[in-house]
């Protein structure tokens, strides 16, 4: 997993609530054994309107997401996680999320960053009249700003999906932090047991 301590860039102000995991990544997508190239695919029956936002070039390439309450609710499917991380998105700014579409978030190095209502609305609004605006979303001082303004705001996050964040842990990553003791159970472990030390030694030697 990337690590994540800053992301800057212009916006793509998605101004809709309720947005569910159906919406941005079709069923008929998740057969797809690649966790990769998912991003074309994100929002697809929505952008078959030429003046759906993400059509939009002037929020091309753009980082960071704005959306309203509830995004990310429905299934279950990680998919629309890697739909949107596939797309450029690194940060999405919303007042409230789908719990487990949160989480999934968070083991990918996909930032949800929630704000109230009125401060979302004033994102969206300067991001539709100005595209070019930049935004920060601080990760380490947990802030969002506006450069070339004094807006600033505080938002809350998770210590431990924190931790995650600024130091590109996914649970691979956290597990080999163990690597020592794992190392010392494997060695020690009863020989009537099937032998795993030789897989356990190819997994540590890959990057």
């Amino acid at each position: 997993m990337r690590q994540v301590t800053t992301v800057t860039g212009n916006a793509i102000p998605l101004n809709r609530a309720d947005v569910d995991t159906d919406q941005i990544i079709p069923k008929q997508f998740l057969k797809r054994i690649e966790r990769s190239g998912f991003g074309e695919f994100a929002f697809f029956d929505w952008r078959k309107d030429p003046d759906f936002i993400t059509n939009d070039p002037r929020y091309k390439g753009a980082p960071i997401m704005l959306a309203q309450q509830n995004f990310g609710c429905g299934s279950s499917r990680e998919h629309a996680v890697w739909a949107i991380e596939d797309m450029g998105v690194t940060a999405i700014i919303a007042p409230s999320f789908g719990d487990i579409f949160r989480v999934n978030c968070s083991k990918v190095g996909l930032v949800t960053v929630e704000l109230p209502h009125e401060d979302v609305n004033y994102l969206i609004s300067r991001m539709e009249e100005l595209p070019q605006t930049q935004i920060v979303v601080d990760v380490a001082s947990q802030t969002v700003s506006v450069t070339g303004t004094d807006w600033k705001r505080q938002f809350a996050i998770d210590p431990f999906v924190k931790h995650r964040l600024l130091n590109g842990l996914d649970d691979i990553g956290l597990t080999l932090q163990h690597i020592d003791v794992i190392a010392e159970f494997e060695a020690t472990r009863s020989t009537l047991k099937p032998a795993t030390t030789a897989a356990f030694a190819d997994t540590v030697k890959t990057p």
